[in-house]
């Protein structure tokens, strides 16, 4: 249905998008190094479920409404950065709670817990303004019209960018978990970069509040 010259195309674009960082690369660094590895790999499934949502979302002709209104991207974006900044605030006020024993009771995280990170993945995912720019503007311009089945076909394509971020976003977390365990060695380093992981969450938030459509 989707010929192999468009599939190639589109993951090229798709790898050049996600190999630079964005608001969703940056979220589950920030959480890995406050929480850990297992909070880490929640976030990114997490994330990869709202970024596929969106995909759905364009392939029925919703993210067009995204895109072409600015009062509603502009309600999509400053949700997003809301919510970044509040996670953020919520990881500094409780770096002092962070012990190096911290990652001993991170294997026995609760399920509901599980859930809960991987709900704020999915809220990231969702009102990722990048991924939402990409998929709306981008994806539609790979599909081949003359074959119909249009939702079909973007859902197939967004297969790509999702493949390829579950490779990344898993990398990335493995990376900042590993540096947190350095960090674990000392309560009070784990405190420090728990506290920084709040920082970058904030600035995110910030960055992604002031960046973007103006119009």
């Amino acid at each position: 249905m989707v010929s192999t010259d468009h599939f190639v195309a589109f993951a090229a674009m798709s790898l050049l998008m996600i190999v630079i960082p964005g608001p969703s690369v940056l979220f589950i660094v920030g959480r890995a190094l406050a929480h850990g590895r297992r909070t880490a790999f929640a976030t990114a499934l997490g994330n990869l479920v709202g970024s596929y949502l969106v995909i759905v979302a364009v392939a029925f002709g919703i993210g067009s409404l995204v895109e072409r209104s600015a009062a509603v991207y502009l309600t999509v974006k400053m949700a997003g950065a809301a919510y970044l900044i509040l996670l953020g605030v919520l990881a500094f006020q409780n770096r002092k709670k962070m012990r190096a024993s911290s990652l001993r009771t991170e294997r026995a995280t609760t399920a509901g817990s599980d859930l809960h990170t991987v709900l704020a993945g999915i809220v990231v995912g969702v009102t990722n303004p990048k991924g939402i720019v990409f998929f709306a503007a981008v994806l539609p311009q790979f599909v081949d019209h003359s074959a119909g089945q249009i939702p079909l076909q973007m859902l197939l394509l967004g297969l790509i960018p999702v493949s390829i971020g579950l490779v990344t976003d898993t990398m990335w977390g493995l990376t900042a978990s590993a540096a947190r365990h350095w960090f674990a060695r000392s309560d009070r380093r784990l405190s420090l970069i728990s506290g920084a992981g709040g920082f970058a969450m904030i600035g995110l938030g910030l960055s992604v509040a002031v960046t973007g459509r103006t119009d």
